[in-house]
């Protein structure tokens, strides 16, 4: 095993997703160990109001892996990953349809200074992409901007491929 990837799922979503799941599987082929998450009962009683409570989750998660550790995460769960990175030895991020900070929430994203890759679409219903265009020029993080919408449904394949290309290019 070369490390753990603790990929998180987005709000309406679910640790079986179609993003997480494609993720895990390059991941697993490459030979790193996946967790995911389930963060629906949160969701499904909070809402975006379970930001800390996810947070805890992926920190309780982050804590128990020995070796190196990626975060990946899609919208709440890329959000939720930044913020993780702050408290727990992150090697590197992986992070889809990126909100800089949550409706109703004065939190701003944030994140440990490591190899960062973001996916976004250019006609994200939900957030502007030169918002993170913006993000990504001043962390010196790769972007990858698609044309498809926030669910990035049309790019889930590439996505995954994306996603295995960070995991190799990352220093051991």
């Amino acid at each position: 095993m070369i490390g753990t990837a603790i990929l998180s799922h987005g709000l309406e979503s679910g640790p079986d997703a179609t993003k997480v799941t494609a993720m895990a599987v390059v991941a697993e082929r490459l030979g790193w160990k996946t967790i995911r998450p389930d963060y629906r009962d949160l969701d499904s009683a909070h809402g975006l109001e379970c930001a800390q409570f996810r947070l805890a989750r992926l920190v309780d998660a982050a804590k128990s892996v020995d070796g190196p550790l990626v975060l990946a995460g899609s919208s709440f769960g890329a959000f939720i990953s930044g913020l993780a990175s702050l408290q727990v030895d992150t090697k590197g991020l992986f992070l889809l349809a990126l909100p800089l900070q949550l409706r109703g929430h004065d939190t701003r994203f944030d994140a440990a200074d490591v190899p960062l890759a973001i996916v976004h679409a250019w006609d994200d219903e939900l957030i502007p992409a030169r918002a993170v265009v913006d993000f990504a020029e001043a962390r010196r993080a790769t972007l990858h901007l698609v044309n498809d919408t926030h669910r990035l449904s049309e790019h889930v394949l590439t996505t995954a491929a994306w996603f295995g290309q960070f995991l190799e290019r990352l220093p051991r």
